[in-house]
């Protein structure tokens, strides 16, 4: 039987999809980064390598492992060895701190912590010390290394949990999602099936491999067999020479990123920014339709936009073949064995893609409904051509670059500023972002002032995350409250400052 994309989709694990691309182009590239190239056959074997000795380091299939690394090839290789091992991965994303990489560990009980030592000027070695982290080895440019014939068989199915990322939601601490290799495939098959690329398109990862658009990604290109560039550090107009050197074709990441590229474009009218790139496509926060319009018109690509989330790595994704005005204003159909259901205005999912639940079954439960459908807290409806609108969030939670940021986190810790005698973090609109965090304080009777200085200098003692800082600061006599239980109407804070630039 002849391989497609959509029978290569229906592998059971991940190691078993990488063995089948790996067999049917084991030449062709997979991962290119600056002046270095690896091959579907290359990343096999490489990383069967690893796995051995990762092996012979004591980890076995449910060991679990931690890794806190940048987009780089390497990173990949990691993963697929301890995928090739059928241990249970935790990534984390780089830029977290002491706070999240912290309880990650703790919550996990990571036996293994694979970190890049000191990267962009911050001694992630010297922050395990501090956390008393388990079996801590750098995975940058050198990996272990054995002969894979010690090795256990890989394994055959893809339904356990074997991967646990973090999401903020709307609780001050992370939530521990359980994802299983089936569900990452069925995830990057959503992506990949309503993209459509071709064996000669060339993508590019500039997101946080450790992200969960790390491996919806990737699943892509090992069903389509294409390449795609990877960016250890992005930025505009730094990253263009790259684009253009690899003859980028797909690119984007989140709203974030086609307002970067579109600015960039902007400086350069009447020349095509990059001459080989077609499409932009990406997610993780909303897109306004002027944005797309604008990326359309004066880029002259196209732009498809999808809908995820950690607990459900691609629910819809944007199609060329839609026209432009369901691309501007929709969010993109579901994949066959997506089922979404609108129950009081929010959108519930049940399908492959949804995560098994959370490492807390308290939370687990509170997520699912009676019918198994996921409460996905998003408020949207379905057009009559099955396309998702969303409207609104019924979580308090900030989108921002496509990351997940709570409000309450950082509520907690302003609540121990004495200049502060009340605080609400919102989310506002931004072109650049999708979202900024704005933080609307109630001072005390005779505090000194409070600057923008004071509360970033005051929220990085504490430890927080620099992409959880407030962009915004307002400060206000009294917070607007309703008249029964004085809970602080949000809405209103974000009808009124919505329009205010940072």
């Amino acid at each position: 039987m002849r391989e497609t994309p959509h029978s290569l989709s229906s592998s059971r694990t991940l190691w078993e999809l990488l063995d089948r691309r790996a067999r049917l182009t084991p030449d062709r590239p997979l991962f290119l980064q600056d002046d270095r190239s690896l091959t579907f056959g290359g990343l096999r074997a490489r990383a069967e390598r690893v796995a051995a000795g990762l092996y012979g380091r004591g980890v076995r299939p449910g060991t679990v492992v931690a890794w806190q690394l940048p987009t780089r090839v390497e990173t990949a290789v990691l993963s697929f060895a301890l995928a090739r091992l059928g241990a249970v991965q935790t990534p984390v994303i780089p830029f977290y701190r002491d706070r999240e990489v912290g309880f990650a560990l703790r919550e996990s009980r990571a036996e293994f912590f694979a970190l890049p030592g000191v990267w962009r000027g911050f001694d992630h070695t010297a922050m395990a010390r501090r956390l008393g982290a388990k079996g801590v080895f750098e995975a940058y440019d050198d990996l272990p290394d054995g002969d894979p014939a010690v090795l256990p068989p890989p394994p055959a199915e893809g339904t356990s949990v074997r991967w646990i990322y973090w999401t903020s939601g709307t609780t001050s601490d992370p939530k521990g999602v359980l994802h299983t290799d089936r569900s990452l495939i069925a995830g990057g098959s959503c992506l990949a099936h309503a993209l459509r690329p071709a064996p000669d398109d060339v993508g590019s990862i500039a997101f946080p491999y450790a992200h969960i658009g790390g491996p919806d990604y990737t699943v892509m290109l090992l069903l389509y067999g294409f390449p795609a560039v990877l960016f250890e550090q992005f930025a505009l107009p730094e990253a263009l020479e790259a684009y253009r050197a690899h003859r980028v074709t797909i690119a984007g990441g989140s709203t974030a990123f086609y307002s970067m590229f579109l600015a960039a474009q902007r400086e350069r009218p009447g020349e095509k920014l990059i001459p080989s790139l077609r499409l932009l496509a990406g997610g993780g926060a909303p897109k306004p339709p002027e944005l797309h319009r604008a990326v359309v018109r004066e880029m002259g690509v196209e732009l498809t936009h999808g809908y995820g989330m950690t607990e459900v790595p691609m629910i819809t994704m944007g199609s060329p073949d839609d026209g432009p005005e369901l691309l501007a204003t929709t969010e993109g159909r579901p994949p066959e064995g997506m089922e979404i259901r609108i129950v009081d205005g929010e959108v519930r999912l049940r399908g492959e893609a949804v995560c098994r639940g959370y490492l807390d079954p308290a939370q687990t439960a509170e997520a699912f409904d009676e019918e198994g459908f996921l409460r996905t807290g998003d408020l949207g409806r379905l057009t009559g051509s099955g396309h998702l609108v969303l409207t609104g969030r019924l979580k308090d939670v900030i989108i921002r670059k496509g990351e997940n940021i709570s409000a309450k986190e950082i509520e907690d810790l302003l609540h121990r500023h004495p200049a502060v005698g009340d605080v609400a973090v919102i989310g506002l609109p931004d072109p650049d972002r999708g979202e900024r965090v704005c933080a609307v304080v109630e001072q005390p009777p005779g505090a000194p002032p409070l600057t923008p200085a004071d509360v970033t200098a005051f929220l990085r003692a504490e430890g927080l995350s620099v992409h959880k800082l407030p962009e915004q600061l307002e400060i206000v006599d009294a917070l607007p409250r309703n008249e029964t239980l004085r809970k602080v109407l949000k809405y209103k804070l974000r009808e009124r400052y919505s329009g205010t630039a940072e």
